[in-house]
């Protein structure tokens, strides 16, 4: 591995570009190439961000011996090959979130990776903030109690057209895999164990896919989160982390926390405000940088096994829905 750790971006979407710009700022990093299934498109982008190498295809960048990392940013049915590609090629790989489809297509994503010996991490952003750390810290100084509810909610209202990804079945789009994921891996992360019972509704719109929905996750000492997601609803979007002698806010946006209110007997006794850099994502990168320079497969904080399991969490709140896609039933193996 090379001074500089070598990103190749993977898709010019917007989320890509976004990434593009965090990596600018990081002294650690370099861009080597970005790839689109169009040449043209991909050109742009490098012009946009000063990427030195655009590629019309995206096994172009997996086959780049000049590229260390790749970052997956295509839509959500894509994740799984994109990423085994990448990884067959011998890259490292942050995937944005969620990792992929359904747990099938996780167990899957993660064998490979391990049979490639390569890093690879789900980008849930949320993870690498600094002012969660804070908030955890709270937590297990027993600030508030013992935590027994966690209330998070994710919604966005926006139109959408049935050619973009949001709401397209046939990309894996939908509130619970765009911006569910967000409150599940929330309440993941806070209570540090699987729930034992997971239930949850949601609505079916006119494209095929969840417009919203709702979610209630029990652990093995009655805790209870209790979760909402939609992309067709103006919702504020904060969370709670409630104890037995206490509780905490964070302000909205609570996926990517600038802000936290500590209440104790109903009296605000710290607030702990810690502003964003770039959308919070030069934090995820810095983190696979870091595990990459020590030789890590795998984040500390955001573990494999955790994404695994919020995908198999996410796999049963849809069921009652009979919400399926086409990956559910079409999961193909590579070698």
């Amino acid at each position: 591995m090379s001074e500089k750790i070598r990103w190749g971006i993977l898709s010019t979407g917007h989320i890509s570009g976004k990434f593009a710009d965090a990596l600018r700022i990081l002294p650690e990093a370099e861009i080597s190439a970005v790839a689109s299934r169009n040449l043209e498109t991909a050109r742009k982008f490098a012009e946009k961000h000063g990427i030195r190498k655009a590629y019309g295809s995206y096994s172009a960048l997996a086959d780049d011996p000049e590229v260390d990392v790749v970052y997956i940013g295509t839509p959500h049915s894509f994740h799984l090959e994109n990423s085994v590609m990448c990884m067959r090629g011998g890259k490292s790989v942050l995937c944005e979130k969620a990792l992929t489809i359904n747990a099938r297509e996780a167990e899957e994503m993660i064998r490979v990776a391990k049979e490639e010996n390569v890093f690879l991490m789900e980008a849930m952003i949320t993870r690498h903030v600094p002012l969660i750390k804070k908030i955890q810290n709270w937590i297990k100084s027993k600030k508030i109690g013992e935590v027994r509810m966690v209330k998070a909610s994710r919604c966005a209202r926006s139109e959408f057209e049935p050619f973009q990804r949001h709401l397209n079945p046939e990309l894996g789009g939908g509130s619970l895999l765009d911006v569910g994921v967000y409150v599940i891996s929330f309440a993941s992360m806070i209570f540090e164990k699987n729930p034992e019972s997971v239930f949850g509704f949601g609505h079916i719109g006119e494209f095929g896919s969840d417009e919203q929905g709702a979610a209630l996750l029990k652990y093995d000492k009655g805790e209870i989160a209790d979760l909402s997601f939609a992309l067709r609803t103006n919702a504020v979007n904060e969370a709670y982390i409630l104890g037995t002698d206490g509780y905490i806010k964070i302000d909205e946006v609570f996926a990517v926390p600038e802000k936290a209110t500590l209440v104790i007997n109903n009296k605000e006794v710290e607030i702990i405000e810690e502003p964003i850099i770039e959308g919070g994502l030069v934090y995820e990168a810095r983190e696979v940088m870091r595990c990459m320079k020590e030789g890590l497969k795998e984040s500390p904080y955001m573990p494999l096994e955790e994404s695994l399991q919020i995908m198999r969490i996410m796999d049963k709140i849809r069921a009652p829905w009979e919400l399926t896609y086409s990956n559910d039933t079409n999961l193909h193996l590579h070698n």
